[in-house]
This record gives structure tokens, C-alpha cells and sequence, in this order.
């Protein structure tokens, strides 16, 4: 059994989102996500499907044409290589579930795009 709280040692950066792993098992990762209001995850995409929910805040969650507002306990669902891209209107954190095939390196990339 592992445990994790995503808002203990919580910390935000003026100069790009905080990506921090929490949790990793058999089945899959989580990692926290930390935006200022306005940072943004330019448009990327994996090839594994993930899970985003919006802990505290609100996000821009964009897919192709269409943009979805998250706000804190929302959650949305996306099947592998689908770009999106994410933006905080507000101070947000935000919890990122990835396959276990999938890495934080990756999601950690997408801040060099």
C-alpha cells in the first residue's frame, strides 16, 4: 500500500508549471500538476490513454476544436495519441493518471515544446 496527499509540499513556479510523480503501481501513475494562472502545456499528445482531474482551480483543457473548462473536481478522459493542450485561469492543481507504460520524463518533455 502506498498513500500520497497532493496538496503536502505543494509548490508553484513563476517560470513554468511544477510536475511533480506522486504515486506508481502495477497499474498505473500519478502525478500532480502545479499551475500559476495563465501557465500553459502547449499541445502534445501521448500514445497511452490518461486521466486528467482539476484538484484545485479551473484549466483550460483543449482538444482540437473544442475547449472544456475543468474546474476543481471535474475529471476528463482521453484515448492514446490525441493532442491536447491545458491552460490555468486560475491557480490550479491538477492530478495527471498515466498508464503504466508511460513515463514522467515524457510528461515532463512537454514543457520543452
Amino acid at each position: 500500500m502506498k498513500t500520497a496527499s497532493f496538496f503536502t509540499d505543494l509548490r508553484f513556479s513563476d517560470e513554468s508549471v511544477v510536475i511533480t510523480p506522486m504515486l506508481e503501481s502495477d497499474f498505473g501513475k500519478e502525478i500532480r500538476i502545479a499551475f500559476k494562472k495563465g501557465q500553459i502545456m502547449k499541445e502534445h499528445k501521448t500514445k497511452f490513454p490518461i486521466a486528467v482531474m482539476t484538484l484545485k482551480g479551473s484549466i483550460e483543457f483543449g482538444v482540437g476544436e473544442e475547449m472544456f473548462v475543468l474546474h476543481a473536481g471535474d475529471v476528463i478522459t482521453l484515448e492514446g495519441n490525441v493532442m491536447h493542450e491545458l491552460k490555468a485561469t486560475e491557480e490550479s492543481v491538477v492530478r495527471l493518471s498515466l498508464h503504466k507504460g508511460d513515463t514522467v520524463a515524457r510528461v515532463k518533455g512537454v514543457l520543452k515544446l
